[in-house]
């Protein structure tokens, strides 16, 4: 088994695009490393268990009722996760209820990679503005966006 099979990254992000565009991750993670994905529950998101080890967080949005009750499932659940899977490596697309996985991997010494979203051009996402203070790498897919993340990287789009 080769050095890279056995770093084992967890790429983790909320339902919907921000999914879409960590699915763009996949081939590449999935081929050379240990993985596994993390998103919100939902009709959309369940057929990804089928072929890719997945773990599931509650749908959560932030406006609203049940935010709270659901961000602090999503903060047991990320725990639970970390001390299960025991990740090398964080990889995120956003949005909200990749926070508490994120900002505890940090905090547990795990590398974190942000990609903020494709579709903020001009200007940041909020989980974007609060992980940027810890990631160990940022990325942005416009060139535009470096103006408000001086740190981050651009490599281009993921599409």
């Amino acid at each position: 088994m080769d050095n890279d099979r056995k770093l084992k990254v967890c790429l983790i992000s909320s339902s919907g695009g921000h999914l879409a565009q960590l699915k763009q991750l996949l081939p590449l993670v999935s081929s050379k490393y240990n993985y596994f994905l993390v998103t919100e529950k939902n009709e959309t998101s369940l057929s990804l268990q089928k072929n890719h080890p997945t773990m599931f967080l509650k749908q959560q949005e932030r406006k609203n009722i049940s935010f709270v009750k659901n961000f602090t499932i999503n903060l047991f659940k990320s725990v639970w996760i970390l001390l299960k899977q025991k990740p090398d490596v964080i990889i995120s697309t956003g949005a909200g209820a990749v926070l508490p996985l994120c900002v505890l991997g940090a905090l547990f010494g795990k590398k974190v990679v942000f990609l903020e979203s494709f579709a903020k051009i001009t200007s940041p996402t909020i989980t974007g503005r609060i992980i940027y203070k810890f990631a160990d790498r940022f990325y942005v897919q416009w060139e535009e966006m470096n103006e408000i993340y001086p740190k981050a990287t651009y490599k281009g789009a993921i599409y």
